[in-house]
């Protein structure tokens, strides 16, 4: 099958057809649709013709609506399930038992806690000295710390960038650094200029002897990538692998993909933040206006915590043994910072036990005392937190939101727009980036604490996704976040200003996009 991709020569875009036939994730695909509907047909014909088999299936059904009902899950979630069980008999409750696990198969989850404290590191000195400063944050600080596992650090210095562009030219420079080892996981990575501006220095590396890894979602790369990457660049040196490699089973695996985007090179530096590898993250192609991302530097000893998440991910995905000594990747940093640093991984149960993103973004929003702002291309959250939301505007907080105005995903963006009128009725201030798209994921508040990562205000991002973050405190970063806020807002449509009149059949179908979007 021949696909026409852009690509970029001498400084424009050409259009060419790149050979590869994607066959493996044509197979999961139709594998996957198979399994569900020889499943589903074989249940209706024993209903139909098994003596009290159908009543065998009303029980079953009666009892998984009462395990939804009962179920810790948010109550957001059940609804729809709810829905689907009760309209759809015997097929809704046989969609629940395949699609609503949401938990790791235990092989994986065997794998990751053999990770999972790889790292020792003993921050009580750092906890201390933040509880010396603000005893609430410190409360936050440890909350997040045994969530997700992580530490508290200081020592660490922060770059922000406030563009793609910016960060693929310190990207660059940092890479053709590099001595030891490269570590590089994104959710996306699609040929072009910015990716092949990376490969080329890490074709070279490789052959000079330093050690270069990549793990890519394999769903995040289905529409860029062929199906066989991985081998095209274990051909050039370069260790690969995709992340949760795509099987067509009928169950969860098309959930829990990596969103992540990490590079590490040599324990010493990473980045991290909204940037996917892609042109468009760039502006050098365009798809939907400018494209409006940001993203952030780390050099100390925090970098630590981002080389463990990229070599868990790495070794959950390949079958080597388990003894890995991730120790000799950590690296001991000779800088000195005032400001304390969280790097932290989110993700599904069961080795994330809360939602990590979730809990950090709800803390931001309950100890404000002047303003929150936020960037994130998305607006699909819960109950939950549309309340803290609210919450933190009604009592007199200057609380800002910055989305798209063009949107990548017209559905996703009708959600988002069906919150509006909720949060701007609370005192929430909303604006969309006229020029185009917001990709960038940033939480800041008073001047002194903030979130930079991958994590969006949707349900994916805050449940299903492995995701990561920074929380970070008294750095002047945030200062640059908010400078970059505020000029952004210069270029945005204030919504609050903007009266919108739907008709009735429009709300009905906000309505029902609302109800069902935990789901998507």
């Amino acid at each position: 099958m021949k696909k026409k991709i852009k690509v970029y020569e001498n400084d424009r875009y050409v259009e060419k057809d790149v050979n590869y036939i994607p066959v493996r994730y044509i197979l999961a695909i139709l594998l996957t649709i198979l399994e569900i509907a020889a499943i589903i047909v074989i249940v209706i014909l024993l209903a139909m013709y098994v003596p009290y088999f159908y009543i065998a299936l009303m029980l079953t059904e009666i009892a998984v609506i009462i395990k939804i009902i009962g179920s810790n899950d948010n109550p957001d979630y059940k609804v729809p399930w709810l829905l689907f069980v009760i309209v759809l008999p015997i097929v809704g409750f046989m969609l629940y038992f395949m699609f609503n696990e949401r938990k790791l198969p235990k092989k994986v989850v065997k794998r990751l806690n053999h990770f999972k404290t790889s790292l020792t590191y003993d921050d009580t000195k750092n906890h201390l000295k933040l509880k010396e400063k603000d005893v609430l944050l410190s409360t936050h600080a440890l909350e997040l710390c045994k969530i997700a596992d992580t530490h508290l650090y200081q020592n660490t210095n922060l770059e922000y960038y406030e563009i793609g562009e910016e960060m693929h030219q310190a990207m660059l420079k940092e890479l053709k650094k590099a001595n030891k080892f490269i570590f590089l996981e994104y959710f996306i990575i699609e040929e072009g200029l910015f990716w092949n501006s990376i490969l080329d220095i890490l074709v070279e590396k490789a052959s000079l002897g330093v050690e270069v890894k990549v793990v890519y979602d394999d769903i995040g790369c289905m529409a860029t990538l062929p199906g066989n990457y991985y081998k095209i660049l274990k051909e050039k040196g370069i260790d690969a692998v995709p992340f949760s490699i795509l099987k067509g089973k009928a169950d969860g695996e098309f959930n829990n993909r990596s969103h992540r985007k990490i590079l590490v090179i040599d324990g010493k530096v990473a980045f991290t933040g909204g940037i996917n590898i892609a042109d468009e993250y760039i502006n050098k192609f365009v798809k939907y206006g400018h494209w409006k991302d940001t993203g952030i530097k780390l050099e100390g000893e925090a970098v630590n915590e981002l080389t463990k998440l990229f070599l868990t991910d790495f070794y959950i995905n390949i079958k080597k043994d388990l003894n890995i000594d991730f120790s000799k990747y950590y690296v001991e940093a000779n800088i000195s910072s005032n400001g304390f640093v969280i790097p932290f991984g989110d993700g599904p149960n069961p080795i994330y036990e809360k939602q990590v993103g979730k809990t950090v973004i709800m803390n931001i929003l309950n100890q404000a005392k002047e303003y929150v702002y936020i960037n994130t291309p998305y607006l699909i959250i819960d109950n939950e937190l549309m309340r803290c939301l609210e919450n933190a505007a009604l009592r007199g907080i200057d609380v800002r939101m910055l989305v798209p105005h063009i949107p990548d995903k017209k559905l996703v963006f009708e959600m988002t727009k069906s919150n509006y009128q909720i949060l701007i009725k609370s005192g929430v201030k909303i604006y969309e980036y006229t020029p185009g798209f917001v990709h960038a994921k940033s939480y800041i508040s008073d001047d002194n604490i903030g979130m930079i990562g991958t994590i969006n205000l949707d349900y994916r991002s805050l449940t299903h996704h492995f995701e990561n973050g920074v929380w970070i405190y008294n750095d002047s970063v945030i200062l640059d976040l908010k400078k970059d806020f505020l000029n952004t807002l210069d270029k945005s449509i204030y919504m609050n200003n903007v009266k919108t009149k739907e008709r009735a059949f429009n709300k009905l179908i906000k309505s029902v996009v609302r109800i069902f979007s935990p789901l998507l």
